[in-house]
């Protein structure tokens, strides 16, 4: 069973990743603030998380497309095989609990990207390189 409330260094749950797409705004802002380090101090690099996030930003800007979006989970599984260290396999698992609950909901993608756009600003603000 899934922890409901993990603190500081704990991993996040599904359902704390599916409050942060479904509430946004604060909630959406003390996830990231709690996994942006996080990333940081388990390996995870600004380029690996921005070779993602490039994805989705020219996916906004082509307009959503919930085919396309649901594309996004093997290109983390990719990446994070690829990259090979904790923090992108966590990424990995936060942004797919985000996808499956986006599905096809366009407002939720937005909070999707504003979730992504948190993560990377804390993960930098953390010391990310």
């Amino acid at each position: 069973m899934a922890r409901q409330e993990p603190r500081g260094g704990e991993s996040l749950s599904q359902g704390e990743v599916q409050q942060v797409i479904r509430q946004g705004g604060k909630v959406l802002v003390q996830v990231a603030e709690r996994l942006g380090p996080r990333l940081q101090r388990t390996g995870l690099t600004t380029s690996q998380i921005r070779n993602i996030y490039g994805m989705v930003k020219q996916m906004e800007m082509r307009g959503f497309d919930a085919g396309e979006f649901v594309l996004l989970k093997p290109k983390l599984a990719y990446a994070a095989a690829r990259a090979n260290v904790q923090g992108a396999r966590e990424l990995k698992d936060v942004l797919s609990w985000a996808i499956d609950e986006v599905g096809d909901d366009e407002k939720k993608f937005t909070r999707f990207v504003d979730f992504f756009e948190a993560i990377l600003a804390y993960h930098k603000a953390a010391g990310g390189r």
